[in-house]
């Protein structure tokens, strides 16, 4: 099993990511504790010292799976289904931006919050999922140009209105007729939003590309009360090769939450 951290490289509201003033006592700290990545949470790879980051990294000798990018519409209100024209161009070019950082690590690029949320009903509903098709694709085309996957994560419906479960993603997917988009599962959406954890993650299959796992409290797993046996046997059944990363509020700490993850998730691989 190959374990990474969700970490924030800018200050956010977001709180279930790691943030400090020291990048560097971060990644020391994953490293010692047998990490083997780091998800980067970015949102603007513009504003952050790209060659500073890579070098901390590099120096650690851990790998980069996927780059987060919720931020930009949390802090920023971009959003890819916007009925604003000028709103959908700022997105597409930030997530350029993206899918350029992601391109120097083999990263895939999130698309979560930052797809928007849909008009309730009607036209408006039908016209902004339009736009948010367009733009995906785009931004799409701009990933395969440098060789970077894109992964659609189903998020809870308190957080967005459109494409909450895995088998929505599947079926938009299939509609879309991209296989440069894959999907994201994580199990803290999962608890709210699929039936069957195991079910789900089976019917995923060879398009789920990377696993988020945060427990039913958004706490590390083991401090909850997910059915993480459930999820782990479908992870080996399907033969998932990808990272499974730890995107969770750091309670109590981040040094005991990161342990915690660790432990959790080396004895899952033994079993």
């Amino acid at each position: 099993m190959k374990t990474s951290f969700a970490v924030s490289l800018q200050k956010t509201r977001f709180g279930a990511i790691a943030f400090g003033e020291s990048f560097t006592s971060i990644i020391s700290k994953l490293k010692e504790l047998g990490y083997q990545g780091v998800e980067l949470a970015v949102r603007n790879p513009r504003d952050i010292n790209e060659e500073e980051i890579k070098e901390i990294v590099k120096n650690h000798q851990l790998v980069v799976p996927a780059i987060g990018t919720g931020q930009a519409f949390i802090e920023e209100c971009l959003s890819l289904s916007s009925r604003e024209k000028e709103i959908r161009g700022k997105t597409i070019e930030r997530l350029k931006n993206h899918i350029d950082f992601a391109s120097q690590w083999g990263s895939l690029v999130i698309i979560g919050l930052i797809r928007g949320n849909l008009p309730p009903e009607g036209e408006e509903k039908e016209e902004a999922l339009k736009y948010f098709e367009e733009s995906l694709l785009k931004c799409s085309q701009l990933a395969k140009e440098k060789d970077v996957k894109l992964v659609i994560e189903p998020l809870n419906r308190y957080e967005i209105n459109f494409l909450n479960t895995i088998k929505e993603a599947l079926e938009f997917l299939s509609s879309l007729g991209d296989d440069n988009i894959g999907i994201l599962a994580d199990s803290f959406h999962m608890n709210i939003e699929e039936a069957n954890f195991y079910q789900s993650i089976i019917e995923a299959g060879d398009r789920l590309w990377h696993f988020h796992i945060a427990d039913s409290n958004r706490w590390a797993p083991g401090f909850g009360h997910i059915d993480f046996e459930s999820i782990f046997r479908a992870l080996r059944d399907i033969n998932y090769q990808g990272f499974v990363s730890a995107e969770i509020l750091q309670k109590p700490n981040f040094p005991e939450a990161a342990k915690q993850t660790i432990d959790y998730l080396n004895k899952q691989a033994r079993l």
